[in-house]
């Protein structure tokens, strides 16, 4: 495995390797292109509050990423615009490579996203550096345009981000609803952005919210 000159990293949990593991080619920029392909191998490592629906695990971003980059392929036609799916695919991707230095933020701790913006700010920074820099400016695009959501193809990304763990709490008993105490009204907040992009999808949200208060999974 390749990895970053700054990083040291434990493989297979037995041998620590360094910068001078990394096998360099001539090419600078295949150089940077291929230490940046073993950085985000990281985000397997990032764990969410999600539980995997076979409540085996909780998932990690890699695979949400991957969920969430399917997904997009699935629904656009309930989007009320037109919206470019590739581009979008490109976003669900990348949204959460930052969370590799920034960490997980669970969605309704409010005391944990008082300072997201900066420390994500602070890990695109640093993550995209590492990339040449034509390439890091694409990233870093693609990033700050899911985040802003203000354009057609990154509100549908939004609603994918929200969907994804709102399927997955639907179907392990409202696990991280009921880890987090969050009441109805914060996960109708969470997802408004659905409801303006994807309202037949959000009258299917609303349906199982109602269920999930009759459940207890959600508080009224």
């Amino acid at each position: 495995m390749w990895i970053d000159a700054e990083d040291k990293i434990l493989i297979a949990g037995e041998k620590l390797m360094g910068k001078n593991d990394f096998m360099k080619s001539e090419n600078r920029r295949l150089n940077q292109q291929l230490l940046f392909t073993a950085e985000i191998d990281k985000m397997a490592d990032v764990m969410r509050q999600t539980l995997l629906i076979n409540k085996s695990r909780q998932e990690n971003d890699a695979e949400h990423s991957w969920h969430i980059a399917v997904m997009a392929m699935l629904f656009s036609e309930y989007a009320i615009e037109p919206v470019n799916v590739g581009r979008v695919v490109q976003m669900c991707v990348v949204h959460d490579i930052v969370e590799i230095e920034a960490g997980d933020t669970f969605a309704y701790d409010a005391q944990g996203n008082v300072n997201k913006a900066e420390r994500e700010k602070e890990a695109a920074d640093k993550l995209f550096a590492k990339l040449p820099a034509d390439q890091g400016k694409m990233i870093r695009d693609l990033w700050e345009e899911f985040d802003a959501m203000e354009t057609a193809d990154a509100k549908y990304a939004a609603c994918m981000d929200r969907i994804q763990p709102f399927i997955h709490n639907t179907l392990t008993d409202g696990h991280t609803w009921v880890k987090g105490k969050v009441d109805r009204k914060s996960v109708e907040r969470r997802a408004e952005i659905v409801k303006e992009f994807m309202p037949e999808v959000y009258n299917w949200m609303v349906s199982n919210m109602v269920q999930a208060v009759e459940k207890g999974w959600l508080a009224p």
